[in-house]
Protein backbone atom coordinates (compact mmCIF):
# COMPACT_ATOMS: atom_id res chain seq x y z
CA UNK A 1 0.00 0.00 0.00
CA UNK A 2 1.19 3.49 -0.86
CA UNK A 3 0.06 6.39 1.32
CA UNK A 4 0.52 9.89 -0.11
CA UNK A 5 -0.29 12.66 2.43
CA UNK A 6 -2.54 15.36 1.10
CA UNK A 7 -0.83 18.78 1.04
CA UNK A 8 -1.70 21.24 3.76
CA UNK A 9 -3.02 18.67 6.25
CA UNK A 10 -1.89 16.39 9.03
CA UNK A 11 -1.13 12.77 8.38
CA UNK A 12 -4.80 12.02 9.06
CA UNK A 13 -5.45 13.30 5.56
CA UNK A 14 -4.46 10.61 3.10
CA UNK A 15 -5.35 8.85 -0.09
CA UNK A 16 -4.99 5.08 0.14
CA UNK A 17 -4.05 3.47 -3.15
CA UNK A 18 -4.12 -0.29 -2.73
CA UNK A 19 -3.04 -2.48 -5.63
CA UNK A 20 -3.63 -5.98 -4.38
CA UNK A 21 -5.58 -9.02 -5.38
CA UNK A 22 -8.35 -7.84 -3.07
CA UNK A 23 -8.90 -4.17 -3.80
CA UNK A 24 -7.88 -1.08 -5.77
CA UNK A 25 -9.54 1.99 -4.29
CA UNK A 26 -9.28 5.74 -4.07
CA UNK A 27 -11.52 6.39 -1.05
CA UNK A 28 -12.91 9.80 -0.18
CA UNK A 29 -10.93 11.81 2.33
CA UNK A 30 -12.56 12.52 5.71
CA UNK A 31 -10.43 14.64 8.11
CA UNK A 32 -10.76 14.17 11.85
CA UNK A 33 -12.10 17.10 13.87
CA UNK A 34 -8.68 17.62 15.46
CA UNK A 35 -6.80 17.70 12.16
CA UNK A 36 -9.44 19.89 10.51
CA UNK A 37 -9.05 22.48 13.25
CA UNK A 38 -5.30 22.64 12.69
CA UNK A 39 -5.41 22.62 8.87
CA UNK A 40 -4.44 25.86 7.04
CA UNK A 41 -7.15 27.69 5.15
CA UNK A 42 -5.15 27.57 1.92
CA UNK A 43 -3.90 24.11 0.95
CA UNK A 44 -0.39 23.63 -0.34
CA UNK A 45 -0.49 23.49 -4.17
CA UNK A 46 -0.21 20.04 -5.68
CA UNK A 47 2.04 21.56 -8.40
CA UNK A 48 3.90 24.86 -8.32
CA UNK A 49 6.21 26.01 -11.11
CA UNK A 50 7.87 29.36 -10.47
CA UNK A 51 9.85 31.65 -12.82
CA UNK A 52 10.58 28.83 -15.27
CA UNK A 53 12.88 29.68 -18.19
CA UNK A 54 14.13 27.45 -21.01
CA UNK A 55 16.24 28.07 -24.11
CA UNK A 56 17.17 25.73 -26.94
CA UNK A 57 20.31 27.31 -28.35
CA UNK A 58 19.34 30.80 -29.49
CA UNK A 59 15.63 29.98 -29.37
CA UNK A 60 13.80 31.15 -26.25
CA UNK A 61 11.04 28.61 -25.63
CA UNK A 62 10.05 29.99 -22.21
CA UNK A 63 11.19 33.30 -20.75
CA UNK A 64 9.12 33.35 -17.54
CA UNK A 65 6.32 30.94 -16.70
CA UNK A 66 4.42 30.17 -13.51
CA UNK A 67 1.84 27.46 -12.90
CA UNK A 68 -0.01 26.66 -9.68
CA UNK A 69 -2.36 23.65 -9.63
CA UNK A 70 -4.66 23.02 -6.67
CA UNK A 71 -5.12 19.52 -5.21
CA UNK A 72 -8.04 17.65 -6.75
CA UNK A 73 -8.67 20.22 -9.49
CA UNK A 74 -8.75 20.32 -13.28
CA UNK A 75 -6.40 23.06 -14.46
CA UNK A 76 -6.52 24.08 -18.15
CA UNK A 77 -3.33 25.24 -19.85
CA UNK A 78 -3.90 27.17 -23.09
CA UNK A 79 -1.98 29.25 -25.61
CA UNK A 80 -1.35 29.51 -29.34
CA UNK A 81 1.14 27.24 -31.09
CA UNK A 82 4.60 28.22 -29.90
CA UNK A 83 3.37 29.83 -26.68
CA UNK A 84 5.51 27.46 -24.57
CA UNK A 85 2.88 25.00 -23.27
CA UNK A 86 4.62 21.86 -24.53
CA UNK A 87 8.01 22.91 -23.15
CA UNK A 88 6.50 23.71 -19.76
CA UNK A 89 4.84 20.30 -19.61
CA UNK A 90 8.06 18.57 -20.68
CA UNK A 91 9.83 20.27 -17.77
CA UNK A 92 7.17 19.13 -15.30
CA UNK A 93 7.19 15.58 -16.69
CA UNK A 94 11.00 15.29 -16.60
CA UNK A 95 11.59 15.24 -20.36
CA UNK A 96 13.45 18.58 -20.16
CA UNK A 97 15.31 20.46 -17.42
CA UNK A 98 14.66 24.18 -16.86
CA UNK A 99 17.45 26.74 -17.25
CA UNK A 100 15.97 28.69 -14.34
CA UNK A 101 13.09 28.48 -11.90
CA UNK A 102 11.77 25.95 -9.40
CA UNK A 103 9.42 22.96 -9.49
CA UNK A 104 7.51 21.96 -6.36
CA UNK A 105 5.23 18.96 -5.82
CA UNK A 106 3.08 19.00 -2.65
CA UNK A 107 5.27 21.77 -1.24
CA UNK A 108 8.55 19.92 -1.82
CA UNK A 109 11.16 21.17 -4.27
CA UNK A 110 12.01 18.53 -6.88
CA UNK A 111 14.58 18.22 -9.64
CA UNK A 112 13.48 15.73 -12.30
CA UNK A 113 16.39 14.54 -14.41
CA UNK A 114 14.22 12.07 -16.33
CA UNK A 115 10.62 11.03 -16.93
CA UNK A 116 11.28 8.14 -14.54
CA UNK A 117 11.96 10.64 -11.76
CA UNK A 118 8.71 12.45 -12.55
CA UNK A 119 6.69 9.23 -12.51
CA UNK A 120 8.23 8.35 -9.14
CA UNK A 121 7.06 11.76 -7.90
CA UNK A 122 3.50 10.97 -9.00
CA UNK A 123 3.40 12.80 -12.36
CA UNK A 124 2.10 11.01 -15.46
CA UNK A 125 1.33 12.26 -18.96
CA UNK A 126 -1.24 10.95 -21.44
CA UNK A 127 -0.77 12.26 -24.96
CA UNK A 128 -3.27 12.81 -27.79
CA UNK A 129 -2.07 9.55 -29.38
CA UNK A 130 -1.91 7.07 -26.47
CA UNK A 131 1.54 5.51 -26.15
CA UNK A 132 0.57 1.87 -25.91
CA UNK A 133 1.74 -1.38 -27.50
CA UNK A 134 -0.98 -2.23 -30.01
CA UNK A 135 -0.27 -5.96 -30.14
CA UNK A 136 -0.38 -6.47 -26.36
CA UNK A 137 -3.43 -6.81 -24.12
CA UNK A 138 -4.73 -4.06 -21.88
CA UNK A 139 -3.37 -5.83 -18.79
CA UNK A 140 0.06 -6.28 -20.38
CA UNK A 141 0.21 -2.59 -21.35
CA UNK A 142 -0.74 -1.37 -17.90
CA UNK A 143 1.91 -3.44 -16.13
CA UNK A 144 4.62 -3.57 -18.79
CA UNK A 145 7.99 -3.21 -17.08
CA UNK A 146 6.32 -3.60 -13.67
CA UNK A 147 4.88 -7.10 -14.01
CA UNK A 148 3.39 -8.76 -10.94
CA UNK A 149 5.39 -11.93 -10.30
CA UNK A 150 5.08 -15.23 -8.50
CA UNK A 151 8.66 -16.28 -8.12
CA UNK A 152 10.31 -15.89 -11.50
CA UNK A 153 7.07 -16.08 -13.46
CA UNK A 154 4.52 -13.37 -14.25
CA UNK A 155 1.38 -13.81 -12.16
CA UNK A 156 -1.12 -13.26 -15.00
CA UNK A 157 -4.16 -14.03 -12.88
CA UNK A 158 -3.22 -11.46 -10.28
CA UNK A 159 -2.58 -8.85 -12.96
CA UNK A 160 -5.98 -9.48 -14.52
CA UNK A 161 -7.68 -8.94 -11.18
CA UNK A 162 -5.76 -5.75 -10.43
CA UNK A 163 -6.36 -4.34 -13.91
CA UNK A 164 -10.07 -5.05 -13.56
CA UNK A 165 -10.13 -2.82 -10.46
CA UNK A 166 -8.40 -0.03 -12.37
CA UNK A 167 -10.73 -0.35 -15.34
CA UNK A 168 -13.75 -0.14 -13.07
CA UNK A 169 -12.43 3.15 -11.71
CA UNK A 170 -12.22 4.69 -15.19
CA UNK A 171 -15.49 3.24 -16.44
CA UNK A 172 -14.40 0.25 -18.56
CA UNK A 173 -15.75 -3.29 -18.09
CA UNK A 174 -13.40 -5.84 -16.51
CA UNK A 175 -13.45 -7.92 -19.71
CA UNK A 176 -11.28 -5.26 -21.38
CA UNK A 177 -8.29 -6.51 -19.36
CA UNK A 178 -7.69 -9.39 -21.78
CA UNK A 179 -8.50 -7.45 -24.96
CA UNK A 180 -5.75 -6.53 -27.44
CA UNK A 181 -5.19 -2.75 -27.52
CA UNK A 182 -5.27 -2.63 -31.31
CA UNK A 183 -8.92 -3.75 -31.19
CA UNK A 184 -9.99 -0.79 -29.00
CA UNK A 185 -11.46 2.56 -30.05
CA UNK A 186 -9.25 5.63 -29.66
CA UNK A 187 -11.34 6.71 -26.66
CA UNK A 188 -10.87 3.33 -24.95
CA UNK A 189 -7.13 3.52 -25.65
CA UNK A 190 -7.01 6.86 -23.87
CA UNK A 191 -8.82 5.37 -20.90
CA UNK A 192 -6.30 2.54 -20.80
CA UNK A 193 -3.44 5.08 -20.89
CA UNK A 194 -5.05 6.86 -17.93
CA UNK A 195 -5.40 3.56 -16.06
CA UNK A 196 -1.71 2.88 -16.70
CA UNK A 197 -0.86 6.27 -15.17
CA UNK A 198 -3.00 5.56 -12.10
CA UNK A 199 -1.36 2.16 -11.64
CA UNK A 200 1.90 4.08 -11.21
CA UNK A 201 0.41 6.00 -8.27
CA UNK A 202 -0.09 9.25 -10.21
CA UNK A 203 -1.38 12.20 -8.20
CA UNK A 204 -0.85 14.60 -11.12
CA UNK A 205 -2.20 13.60 -14.53
CA UNK A 206 -1.31 15.66 -17.61
CA UNK A 207 -3.73 15.28 -20.52
CA UNK A 208 -2.26 16.73 -23.73
CA UNK A 209 -4.98 17.54 -26.31
CA UNK A 210 -6.99 14.49 -25.22
CA UNK A 211 -10.16 15.38 -27.14
CA UNK A 212 -8.61 16.43 -30.47
CA UNK A 213 -9.41 13.14 -32.22
CA UNK A 214 -12.50 12.08 -30.27
CA UNK A 215 -16.15 12.19 -31.23
CA UNK A 216 -18.64 14.11 -29.06
CA UNK A 217 -19.81 10.89 -27.42
CA UNK A 218 -16.21 9.85 -26.70
CA UNK A 219 -15.49 13.28 -25.20
CA UNK A 220 -18.41 12.78 -22.81
CA UNK A 221 -16.81 9.51 -21.68
CA UNK A 222 -13.42 11.20 -21.23
CA UNK A 223 -14.95 14.00 -19.16
CA UNK A 224 -16.72 11.46 -16.96
CA UNK A 225 -13.36 9.79 -16.25
CA UNK A 226 -11.76 13.17 -15.48
CA UNK A 227 -14.54 14.02 -13.02
CA UNK A 228 -14.13 10.68 -11.25
CA UNK A 229 -10.40 11.24 -10.85
CA UNK A 230 -10.88 14.82 -9.64
CA UNK A 231 -13.38 13.68 -7.01
CA UNK A 232 -10.77 11.21 -5.76
CA UNK A 233 -8.08 13.83 -5.26
CA UNK A 234 -6.09 13.56 -8.51
CA UNK A 235 -4.94 16.90 -9.95
CA UNK A 236 -5.31 17.14 -13.72
CA UNK A 237 -3.53 19.53 -16.09
CA UNK A 238 -5.67 19.69 -19.22
CA UNK A 239 -4.17 21.11 -22.44
CA UNK A 240 -6.58 21.93 -25.24
CA UNK A 241 -7.16 24.32 -28.13
CA UNK A 242 -10.91 23.74 -27.87
CA UNK A 243 -11.65 26.57 -25.50
CA UNK A 244 -15.40 26.00 -25.35
CA UNK A 245 -15.02 22.48 -23.93
CA UNK A 246 -12.89 23.76 -21.05
CA UNK A 247 -15.94 25.32 -19.44
CA UNK A 248 -17.43 21.83 -19.05
CA UNK A 249 -14.48 20.34 -17.20
CA UNK A 250 -11.89 22.86 -15.92
CA UNK A 251 -11.82 24.67 -12.57
CA UNK A 252 -8.94 27.03 -13.41
CA UNK A 253 -7.13 28.19 -16.53
CA UNK A 254 -3.60 29.48 -17.16
CA UNK A 255 -2.92 31.36 -20.40
CA UNK A 256 0.52 31.44 -22.02
CA UNK A 257 1.75 33.75 -24.77
CA UNK A 258 5.22 34.06 -26.31
CA UNK A 259 6.89 31.93 -23.65
CA UNK A 260 5.32 33.73 -20.70
CA UNK A 261 2.41 33.18 -18.34
CA UNK A 262 0.02 36.08 -18.92
CA UNK A 263 -2.79 35.11 -16.56
CA UNK A 264 -4.38 32.49 -14.32
CA UNK A 265 -8.12 32.63 -13.65
CA UNK A 266 -11.07 30.68 -12.33
CA UNK A 267 -13.00 29.35 -15.33
CA UNK A 268 -16.24 30.76 -13.92
CA UNK A 269 -14.83 34.26 -14.42
CA UNK A 270 -13.91 33.77 -18.10
CA UNK A 271 -15.50 33.40 -21.55
CA UNK A 272 -14.16 31.88 -24.76
CA UNK A 273 -13.56 35.36 -26.12
CA UNK A 274 -11.79 36.69 -23.00
CA UNK A 275 -9.41 33.68 -23.08
CA UNK A 276 -8.79 34.23 -26.81
CA UNK A 277 -7.99 37.90 -26.17
CA UNK A 278 -5.33 36.95 -23.61
CA UNK A 279 -3.88 34.31 -25.94
CA UNK A 280 -3.29 36.74 -28.82
CA UNK A 281 -2.69 39.89 -26.80
CA UNK A 282 -3.84 42.21 -29.55
CA UNK A 283 -0.58 41.71 -31.44
CA UNK A 284 -0.66 43.67 -34.72
CA UNK A 285 -0.28 41.59 -37.86
CA UNK A 286 1.21 42.68 -41.16
CA UNK A 287 -1.17 42.32 -44.08
CA UNK A 288 -1.27 42.34 -47.84
CA UNK A 289 -3.56 44.24 -50.17
CA UNK A 290 -6.67 42.07 -50.01
CA UNK A 291 -8.64 41.67 -53.21
CA UNK A 292 -12.42 41.31 -53.31
CA UNK A 293 -13.31 38.30 -55.49
CA UNK A 294 -16.96 38.08 -54.42
CA UNK A 295 -18.32 38.98 -57.87
CA UNK A 296 -16.18 36.42 -59.72
CA UNK A 297 -17.16 32.91 -60.71
CA UNK A 298 -15.28 30.35 -58.60
CA UNK A 299 -12.43 28.40 -60.14
CA UNK A 300 -12.65 25.72 -57.46
CA UNK A 301 -15.49 24.57 -55.20
CA UNK A 302 -16.18 22.07 -52.45
CA UNK A 303 -19.91 21.49 -52.06
CA UNK A 304 -21.27 19.59 -49.04
CA UNK A 305 -18.11 17.47 -49.10
CA UNK A 306 -17.98 14.56 -46.65
CA UNK A 307 -15.60 11.79 -45.72
CA UNK A 308 -16.83 9.41 -43.06
CA UNK A 309 -15.06 9.88 -39.75
CA UNK A 310 -13.03 12.88 -40.96
CA UNK A 311 -15.26 15.79 -42.05
CA UNK A 312 -18.74 16.61 -43.30
CA UNK A 313 -20.76 19.42 -44.90
CA UNK A 314 -17.62 21.23 -46.08
CA UNK A 315 -18.34 24.19 -48.36
CA UNK A 316 -15.49 26.24 -49.83
CA UNK A 317 -15.02 28.28 -52.99
CA UNK A 318 -11.86 29.82 -54.44
CA UNK A 319 -11.92 32.40 -57.24
CA UNK A 320 -9.14 32.79 -59.84
CA UNK A 321 -6.18 34.46 -58.16
CA UNK A 322 -7.77 34.28 -54.71
CA UNK A 323 -6.02 33.08 -51.54
CA UNK A 324 -8.43 31.24 -49.24
CA UNK A 325 -7.17 29.95 -45.90
CA UNK A 326 -8.65 26.96 -44.09
CA UNK A 327 -7.89 27.78 -40.47
CA UNK A 328 -8.49 25.30 -37.70
CA UNK A 329 -7.06 24.18 -34.39
CA UNK A 330 -5.61 20.74 -33.65
CA UNK A 331 -7.99 18.02 -34.83
CA UNK A 332 -10.25 20.42 -36.74
CA UNK A 333 -10.18 18.33 -39.94
CA UNK A 334 -8.63 21.01 -42.18
CA UNK A 335 -5.65 18.83 -43.16
CA UNK A 336 -7.96 15.91 -43.96
CA UNK A 337 -9.94 18.12 -46.36
CA UNK A 338 -6.76 19.02 -48.25
CA UNK A 339 -5.72 15.35 -48.45
CA UNK A 340 -9.04 14.44 -50.05
CA UNK A 341 -8.85 17.26 -52.60
CA UNK A 342 -5.42 16.00 -53.65
CA UNK A 343 -6.66 12.45 -54.10
CA UNK A 344 -4.94 10.89 -51.10
CA UNK A 345 -8.29 9.87 -49.57
CA UNK A 346 -11.60 9.28 -51.36
CA UNK A 347 -14.60 11.31 -50.24
CA UNK A 348 -17.88 9.68 -49.21
CA UNK A 349 -20.25 12.24 -50.73
CA UNK A 350 -20.49 15.80 -51.99
CA UNK A 351 -18.82 17.48 -54.96
CA UNK A 352 -15.41 18.83 -55.94
CA UNK A 353 -15.63 21.23 -58.89
CA UNK A 354 -12.91 22.79 -61.02
CA UNK A 355 -13.96 25.39 -63.59
CA UNK A 356 -17.55 24.38 -62.91
CA UNK A 357 -16.95 20.73 -63.82
CA UNK A 358 -17.24 17.96 -61.26
CA UNK A 359 -13.97 16.12 -60.64
CA UNK A 360 -13.04 13.10 -58.49
CA UNK A 361 -9.28 12.97 -57.85
CA UNK A 362 -8.38 9.29 -57.52
CA UNK A 363 -4.73 9.79 -56.59
CA UNK A 364 -2.11 12.55 -56.24
CA UNK A 365 -1.00 11.88 -59.83
CA UNK A 366 -4.58 12.20 -61.07
CA UNK A 367 -5.01 15.45 -59.10
CA UNK A 368 -1.77 16.75 -60.59
CA UNK A 369 -3.02 15.95 -64.11
CA UNK A 370 -6.22 17.87 -63.32
CA UNK A 371 -4.16 20.96 -62.45
CA UNK A 372 -4.01 20.65 -58.65
CA UNK A 373 -0.66 20.81 -56.84
CA UNK A 374 0.06 20.36 -53.13
CA UNK A 375 2.88 21.58 -50.90
CA UNK A 376 2.95 19.04 -48.00
CA UNK A 377 3.26 20.08 -44.36
CA UNK A 378 6.02 17.53 -43.71
CA UNK A 379 8.77 18.95 -45.88
CA UNK A 380 11.47 16.44 -44.92
CA UNK A 381 9.27 13.36 -44.79
CA UNK A 382 7.01 13.99 -47.80
CA UNK A 383 8.43 16.88 -49.80
CA UNK A 384 12.13 16.44 -50.49
CA UNK A 385 14.89 14.01 -51.39
CA UNK A 386 17.54 15.20 -48.93
CA UNK A 387 20.60 13.71 -50.67
CA UNK A 388 19.60 14.80 -54.16
CA UNK A 389 20.28 18.09 -55.91
CA UNK A 390 18.01 21.13 -56.08
CA UNK A 391 17.44 20.42 -59.77
CA UNK A 392 16.40 16.83 -59.06
CA UNK A 393 14.02 17.97 -56.30
CA UNK A 394 12.40 20.56 -58.55
CA UNK A 395 11.85 18.24 -61.51
CA UNK A 396 11.11 14.98 -59.65
CA UNK A 397 7.79 13.58 -60.82
CA UNK A 398 7.86 15.69 -63.98
CA UNK A 399 9.98 13.31 -66.05
CA UNK A 400 7.63 13.26 -69.11
CA UNK A 401 8.22 17.01 -69.54
CA UNK A 402 11.98 16.51 -69.55
CA UNK A 403 12.42 13.58 -71.92
CA UNK A 404 13.10 13.68 -75.65
CA UNK A 405 11.08 11.36 -77.82
CA UNK A 406 9.86 9.72 -74.63
CA UNK A 407 13.23 8.00 -74.21
CA UNK A 408 16.16 10.28 -73.32
CA UNK A 409 16.15 12.43 -70.21
CA UNK A 410 17.14 15.98 -71.14
CA UNK A 411 19.59 17.03 -68.42
CA UNK A 412 20.09 20.40 -70.07
CA UNK A 413 16.38 21.18 -69.97
CA UNK A 414 16.26 20.05 -66.35
CA UNK A 415 18.91 22.66 -65.53
CA UNK A 416 17.03 25.39 -67.42
CA UNK A 417 13.76 24.67 -65.59
CA UNK A 418 15.52 24.49 -62.22
CA UNK A 419 17.50 27.72 -62.72
CA UNK A 420 14.39 29.57 -63.84
CA UNK A 421 12.43 28.60 -60.72
CA UNK A 422 15.42 29.16 -58.43
CA UNK A 423 15.59 32.72 -59.78
CA UNK A 424 11.82 33.35 -59.63
CA UNK A 425 11.57 32.17 -56.02
CA UNK A 426 14.86 33.82 -54.95
CA UNK A 427 16.36 30.57 -53.68
CA UNK A 428 19.79 31.29 -52.20
CA UNK A 429 22.22 28.75 -53.66
CA UNK A 430 25.49 28.78 -55.62
CA UNK A 431 24.15 26.16 -58.06
CA UNK A 432 21.06 24.15 -58.85
CA UNK A 433 23.30 21.08 -58.46
CA UNK A 434 23.75 21.67 -54.71
CA UNK A 435 22.20 19.01 -52.45
CA UNK A 436 18.94 20.24 -50.93
CA UNK A 437 19.85 18.70 -47.57
CA UNK A 438 22.62 21.28 -47.14
CA UNK A 439 20.21 24.21 -47.41
CA UNK A 440 18.42 26.23 -44.75
CA UNK A 441 14.81 25.33 -43.96
CA UNK A 442 13.45 28.39 -45.75
CA UNK A 443 15.40 27.78 -48.96
CA UNK A 444 14.58 24.06 -48.93
CA UNK A 445 10.90 24.97 -48.59
CA UNK A 446 11.16 27.25 -51.62
CA UNK A 447 12.64 24.37 -53.63
CA UNK A 448 9.78 22.06 -52.65
CA UNK A 449 7.34 24.82 -53.58
CA UNK A 450 9.13 25.28 -56.91
CA UNK A 451 8.39 21.65 -57.83
CA UNK A 452 4.66 22.36 -57.49
CA UNK A 453 4.95 25.22 -59.99
CA UNK A 454 6.71 23.34 -62.82
CA UNK A 455 3.42 22.46 -64.54
CA UNK A 456 1.69 25.77 -63.70
CA UNK A 457 -1.19 24.48 -61.56
CA UNK A 458 -4.67 25.97 -61.60
CA UNK A 459 -5.05 25.39 -57.86
CA UNK A 460 -2.15 25.35 -55.41
CA UNK A 461 -2.81 23.74 -52.02
CA UNK A 462 -0.30 24.73 -49.35
CA UNK A 463 -0.20 22.90 -45.99
CA UNK A 464 1.57 24.86 -43.24
CA UNK A 465 3.70 26.66 -45.88
CA UNK A 466 6.10 28.34 -43.42
CA UNK A 467 6.41 25.62 -40.80
CA UNK A 468 9.99 25.33 -39.54
CA UNK A 469 11.42 28.38 -41.32
CA UNK A 470 12.88 31.58 -39.88
CA UNK A 471 11.14 34.96 -39.83
CA UNK A 472 12.87 36.29 -42.95
CA UNK A 473 12.11 33.19 -45.02
CA UNK A 474 8.54 33.27 -43.76
CA UNK A 475 7.95 36.73 -45.17
CA UNK A 476 9.63 35.75 -48.45
CA UNK A 477 7.27 32.77 -48.83
CA UNK A 478 4.30 35.00 -48.04
CA UNK A 479 5.44 37.37 -50.79
CA UNK A 480 5.73 34.44 -53.22
CA UNK A 481 2.12 33.47 -52.44
CA UNK A 482 1.07 37.10 -53.04
CA UNK A 483 2.86 37.14 -56.41
CA UNK A 484 1.38 33.82 -57.50
CA UNK A 485 -2.12 35.08 -56.68
CA UNK A 486 -1.46 38.30 -58.58
CA UNK A 487 -0.46 36.11 -61.54
CA UNK A 488 -3.80 34.28 -61.46
CA UNK A 489 -2.92 31.16 -59.43
CA UNK A 490 -5.65 30.21 -56.95
CA UNK A 491 -4.42 29.10 -53.55
CA UNK A 492 -6.05 27.05 -50.80
CA UNK A 493 -3.88 27.32 -47.69
CA UNK A 494 -4.18 25.09 -44.63
CA UNK A 495 -2.50 26.69 -41.62
CA UNK A 496 -2.73 26.65 -37.84
CA UNK A 497 -0.63 29.84 -37.71
CA UNK A 498 -3.21 32.57 -37.10
CA UNK A 499 -0.99 35.60 -37.87
CA UNK A 500 -0.03 33.86 -41.12
CA UNK A 501 -3.68 33.30 -42.02
CA UNK A 502 -4.47 36.99 -41.51
CA UNK A 503 -1.35 38.03 -43.44
CA UNK A 504 -1.94 36.08 -46.67
CA UNK A 505 -5.70 35.46 -46.94
CA UNK A 506 -8.32 37.21 -49.01
CA UNK A 507 -10.80 35.13 -47.03
CA UNK A 508 -10.46 32.83 -44.00
CA UNK A 509 -12.76 29.83 -43.65
CA UNK A 510 -12.81 28.44 -40.12
CA UNK A 511 -12.86 24.65 -39.83
CA UNK A 512 -14.03 23.21 -36.55
CA UNK A 513 -15.01 19.68 -35.55
CA UNK A 514 -14.75 18.49 -39.15
CA UNK A 515 -16.92 21.12 -40.82
CA UNK A 516 -16.65 24.66 -42.18
CA UNK A 517 -18.27 27.21 -39.88
CA UNK A 518 -17.54 30.95 -40.20
CA UNK A 519 -15.97 32.83 -43.13
CA UNK A 520 -14.01 36.04 -42.48
CA UNK A 521 -13.06 38.70 -45.00
CA UNK A 522 -10.59 41.62 -44.72
CA UNK A 523 -10.60 43.33 -41.35
CA UNK A 524 -10.97 40.20 -39.24
CA UNK A 525 -8.93 40.24 -36.03
CA UNK A 526 -6.97 37.47 -34.36
CA UNK A 527 -9.53 37.40 -31.56
CA UNK A 528 -12.44 37.09 -34.03
CA UNK A 529 -10.92 34.11 -35.84
CA UNK A 530 -9.48 32.33 -32.81
CA UNK A 531 -12.74 32.66 -30.88
CA UNK A 532 -14.68 31.18 -33.82
CA UNK A 533 -12.21 28.30 -34.18
CA UNK A 534 -12.48 27.62 -30.44
CA UNK A 535 -16.25 27.46 -30.49
CA UNK A 536 -17.49 31.05 -30.09
CA UNK A 537 -19.36 32.36 -33.17
CA UNK A 538 -20.09 35.83 -31.84
CA UNK A 539 -17.11 37.32 -33.69
CA UNK A 540 -17.53 39.45 -36.80
CA UNK A 541 -17.72 37.41 -40.01
CA UNK A 542 -17.81 38.38 -43.67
Amino acid sequence: MCRRPLPGASTDYSIDIRITTKEWTLPDVHPTAESAASAPTTPVPRVKLSAIAKHFGAVRAISHADLVVRPGSVHALVGENGAGKSTLIKILSGAESPDAGTVEIDGRSVHHSSTTDAIAAGIATVYQEPQLFAELTVAENIFIGREQRKGLRVDWKRQQVEVAKLLELIGLPARYASMVVDDLSIAAKQQVAIAKALAQDASVLILDEPSAILTDAEIDVLFDVVRRLRSNGVSIIYISHRLDELFRIADDVTVMRDGRTVGTHRMADMTVRSIAEEMVGGVPVGSKRHVDHSNEDPLFELIRLRRSGAFEDVNVSVAPGEVVVLYGLVGSGAAEIAASVWGMKRVTSGEIRLHGKRISPRSPRHAQNLGIALLPADRKGQGMFSFQSIAFNITAGRIPLLTRFGVWFDRRREGIVARDLVKRLAVKTPSERQAIGAMSGGNAQKVVLARQLVERPKLLILEEPTQGVDVGAKEEIHSIIDDLAAGGVSALVVTSDLPEALRIADRIVVVRAGTTTVTFGPGATQVDVLAAAAGDVSGRAA
